[in-house]
């Protein structure tokens, strides 16, 4: 009868890493406060000092300049201001051997320059773009996250402490990737925050309350969301007529009423016009693209 191999013996949790944060704004704090409620010991910088008071009492270590903060070790996490602070706040700082994970909201070229700018110095470079607001930070089941991309050592290496904030998602190697996913989602949200605004504009001085359209209106928007799935997949195929239920053709005869109505209720058209306008060319360019789903019309975006 063979041996039974005795049941390996948990080792001891490994203590919570080390993190610095350069910028106490107010995600800044709302970071910093959910890697001291995990127990990581945290160095904080900030330009106007006053600013970390709060979390030095929480129990921040506060670096009197940025070359301090830096040299605390761990992950040097910058959340400032935009991409210009950034380069204020290292300049002149030894970045030899350092790990730093931009949360800076900035675009996809700024992260590739920052990211090759990074190396250069010696450092590994983590780009990041934080799909959440201050208060869904620390509050898992708020839903937030961050897109991560650069450096996948880096992110790995870290992962732990990147995932305490909020949740992390590793979008690739390219540096640019992150805000570009970023960018990409508070795009169509805003998209989805106009088409809302003119809806509840059409309804105002028709003695309906705004209250009786928001679930019904959130009903349809949540039907249509298959939209986005549907879309990248044709995108993909380059099929843009296989299972259509609505067509190009049907969706542009009836864009007329759309803006008839916005003219009789005397509301601009001026949030939903251009994306009528991008369907009709679409039609315009060939009258056989009268059969296809709307997806094709993206293809007119590009300059």
């Amino acid at each position: 009868m063979p041996a039974r191999t005795p049941d390996p013996t948990p080792g001891p949790t490994p203590a919570p890493a080390p993190v610095t944060l350069l910028g106490t704004g107010v995600m800044g704090t709302a970071l910093a406060r959910a890697w001291l409620a995990a127990g990581h010991p945290l160095t904080v910088w900030n330009r106007t000092p006053a600013r970390t008071a709060a979390l030095a009492a929480e129990g921040a270590a506060v670096a009197a300049s940025v070359a301090d903060a830096v040299a605390a070790g761990g992950p040097v996490v910058l959340c400032l201001l935009d991409d210009a602070s950034v380069g204020e706040a290292l300049d002149g700082v030894d970045l030899t051997g350092r790990d730093l994970v931009d949360l800076t909201t900035g675009t996809p070229a700024e992260a590739r320059a920052r990211g090759a700018g990074a190396a250069a110095r010696g450092a590994r470079f983590l780009d990041g773009g934080i799909m959440a607001v201050p208060p869904m930070i620390g509050i898992p089941e708020a839903g937030g996250y961050v897109f991560y991309s650069g450096s996948r050592e880096l992110y790995e290496a870290h992962r732990a402490a990147l995932e305490v904030p909020a949740g992390a998602r590793f979008v690739g190697s390219d540096a640019g990737h992150a805000a570009l996913h970023d960018v990409a989602l508070l795009s169509a949200m805003y998209g989805l925050f106009a088409g809302i605004s003119h809806a509840y504009a059409l309804i105002r001085g028709e003695g309906i309350a705004p209250s009786s359209l928001a679930s019904p209106l959130s009903e349809w928007l949540g039907a249509m969301g298959h939209f986005a799935g549907g879309a990248a997949e044709r995108l993909e195929s380059g099929d843009f007529t296989s299972g259509v239920v609505s067509s190009l053709a049907m969706q542009v005869a009836g864009a007329p009423t759309l803006l008839r109505t916005a003219e009789e209720q005397g509301v601009s058209a001026e949030l939903i016009a251009p994306y009528l306008e991008l369907m009709r060319r679409r039609l315009a360019q060939d009258p056989a693209h009268g059969a296809e789903d709307t997806a094709g019309a993206i293809g007119l975006l590009s300059l």
